[in-house]
């Protein structure tokens, strides 16, 4: 196993079940941080101790909206809320870049190769002889070089 349960959960005969009083935590911490509130401030209003990279991760974990495993602790829409707020303050930080349409580099060199007429024993040397036989053409504007 390895891995630890999310805050929220303890196992009970070997299954996931919600802790109450940390659920609750969890509800109100959400609920603090879609008001408006900071992350380490909505956490600290919930009674939680998180610093803000632990919160921001509180408010992704997707296992809170309940899995095959895990069951559910916060809804869909309260998520979806949470995630909106995290994106918009994002967004007004800075911390967002919108990708433009960037066109992959196109590789400015065509390479080709002869048929393998020589065969050797040593690996090395076959090799050494395949790479010699490689040919490149430089691409300049307007044609090839």
């Amino acid at each position: 196993m390895g891995r630890s349960i999310p805050y929220g959960y303890r196992i009970e005969d070997g299954k996931a079940v919600v802790d109450k009083e940390q659920a609750a935590r969890i509800r109100e911490f959400f609920n603090a941080y879609i008001s408006g509130m900071a992350l380490t401030v909505a956490a600290e209003t919930a009674g939680l101790k998180l610093h803000h990279g632990c919160a921001g991760r509180m408010l992704r974990n997707k296992r809170y909206l309940g899995d095959a495993y895990y069951p559910a602790i916060i809804d869909k829409e309260i998520f979806d809320k949470a995630e909106a707020k995290r994106i918009e303050k994002a967004r007004s930080l800075g911390r967002i870049r919108e990708l433009n349409d960037q066109k992959t580099p196109e590789c400015g060199t065509r390479f080709k190769m002869p048929k393998v007429i020589d065969i050797f024993a040593d690996p090395f040397k076959q090799a050494e002889y395949a790479y010699s036989l490689i040919e490149s053409e430089v691409e300049v504007s307007g044609g090839i070089k």
